[in-house]
């Protein structure tokens, strides 16, 4: 309904407050997960909403507390709205060129992951230095479900598909990953401007909503000379 406000605008509008106020200085942690659901009386994943809204406001970011993020240049990859925004503040400029973007069907896929649907939209990605050369190749499937059917069809807000994912409820809980170091076959060489053989750093992660069900699988080819991975140890929470 027109000027409804859902409970993640209305928790995140209080909390906006209280940090402009004061209550929460900077540098600051809110309080814990399960505190603020009892706090407001919602789910974890409405939390989680109303936490991203603050942090597109650039009022927080989060940070797990157990668990391994990726730095570009040193800097972590763990913006709120993913790495197409978190690399625009990057201070080298880069260019993102989008390869493929439409409904796929992939029934090995689907069988890997338990979806139901074998429809997914396909996202792949290289970005490019000044010079043309590519340092990331990220190829993202995400469950056509929902919202999300026809997506490339619509088109993506501000480049974001994380915005899109959030925007249809789609929120991931959890992810597991796997890294290790491959060297580029001639096809993704082309692509990236690099010469086959080179090694790079390949990342496969999938993520899964509170339920269980599959969000977004990324499988990424990224330079080791720009991007790491490191590990996160000690409790989380929001600053």
């Amino acid at each position: 309904m027109p000027g409804q406000v859902h409970k993640h605008q209305h928790i995140a509008r209080a909390l906006a407050d209280e940090i402009r106020a004061g209550v929460h200085s900077d540098g600051s942690r809110l309080p814990g997960e399960h505190a603020l659901t009892q706090r407001f009386g919602v789910s974890r994943t409405t939390l989680r909403q109303a936490l991203q809204v603050l942090g597109e406001q650039g009022l927080i970011s989060t940070h797990a507390g157990i668990g391994s993020f990726v730095t570009f240049d040193g800097t972590p990859l763990d913006n709120p709205l993913g790495w197409t925004h978190a690399l625009t503040g990057a201070d080298v400029e880069l260019s993102t060129e989008i390869l493929l973007f439409k409904d796929v069907t992939d029934q090995r896929l689907a069988g890997e992951l338990g979806t139901p649907s074998s429809v997914f939209v396909a996202l792949d990605r290289v970005r490019r230095l000044p010079d043309g050369q590519g340092i990331s190749l990220e190829r993202s499937r995400v469950p056509a479900v929902g919202a999300l059917a026809g997506l490339p069809e619509r088109g993506l807000d501000g480049g974001s598909l994380n915005r899109a994912l959030v925007a249809a409820g789609r929120i991931p809980d959890s992810g597991d990953g796997r890294v290790s170091v491959r060297a580029l076959d001639a096809a993704d060489a082309a692509v990236l401007r690099r010469s086959p053989g080179t090694p790079f750093l390949h990342l496969a992660q999938v993520f899964r909503a509170a339920d269980g069900s599959v969000v977004e699988q990324i499988t990424s080819l990224l330079d080791p000379a720009r991007f790491e991975l490191r590990v996160r140890s000690g409790r989380g929470g929001v600053s």
